[in-house]
């Protein structure tokens, strides 16, 4: 059962970057060193909520934690935006739920950013001509099993999508600065196998915007905003 806690998180005010200033950082905060965890099955990866870590402590005991790759991809707007995804409501894992595009790191893909960007373009046809990569986030821990890499991303505008709708259907922008601003960082809790577990929501309009989705934002903002 979902408890929401009607909070956002406190003592935090908004940090307003520009998109130059948001860019820059980003560069200089990022890399491409791929972390050891993303592929070593001896290492969990952490999802920053300690509910959710013990959860995928156990899931990992149990099942292979599946490396993927998602791409975080920052539209380079005069108010910048993040092009996010509607998973298909006919899927089996997550329907309906809102994504980055992403997914399974293939044995074909030479990086976690090669993974990201294919997926990219197979999901909603965003050419890799108008991304320019700018460095990986931290690893990630998914409760449903998952270590997945984040790939930050400036993503040039003009381009256009062409939504696969066996894998997605819709995709749209969420303001920068929304997404980035703690005080829209709601905090809920989830029981799970009898143990309590909060996550992160960014609720935006008609769109719920949670769990690893909210959690690899909030990763974004400690990252580039309050460090």
């Amino acid at each position: 059962m979902n408890k929401p806690i009607s909070r956002s998180e406190p003592g935090h005010e908004p940090v307003v970057l520009g998109a130059a200033d948001f860019f820059a950082r980003s560069r200089a905060k990022l890399g491409f060193d791929v972390p050891s965890g993303l592929y070593d099955p001896n290492i969990v990866p952490a999802s920053g909520d300690p509910g959710t870590d013990k959860m995928l402590e156990i899931i990992a005991r149990e099942q292979p934690v599946r490396p993927a790759a998602v791409l975080i991809a920052v539209v380079d707007h005069p108010e910048p935006t993040i092009l996010l995804t509607q998973r298909a409501a006919h899927l089996n894992d997550h329907a309906g739920q809102i994504a980055f595009p992403g997914g399974k790191i293939d044995a074909t893909d030479t990086s976690p950013l090669d993974a990201a960007l294919r997926e990219a373009e197979e999901e909603v046809g965003l050419s890799r001509n108008f991304v320019e990569p700018l460095g990986y986030l931290d690893l990630y821990g998914t409760a449903f099993g998952f270590r997945i890499l984040p790939t930050v991303a400036r993503v040039r505008p003009g381009f256009e999508l062409t939504i696969n709708h066996s894998e997605v259907d819709d995709a749209f922008e969420v303001p920068l600065s929304f997404l980035m601003n703690p005080a829209n960082h709601q905090v809920h809790s989830k029981e799970f196998r009898g143990m309590e577990r909060s996550y992160y929501a960014m609720p935006f309009a008609e769109r719920y915007i949670w769990g690893a989705t909210a959690g690899m934002l909030r990763v974004l903002y400690e990252r580039i905003y309050s460090s």
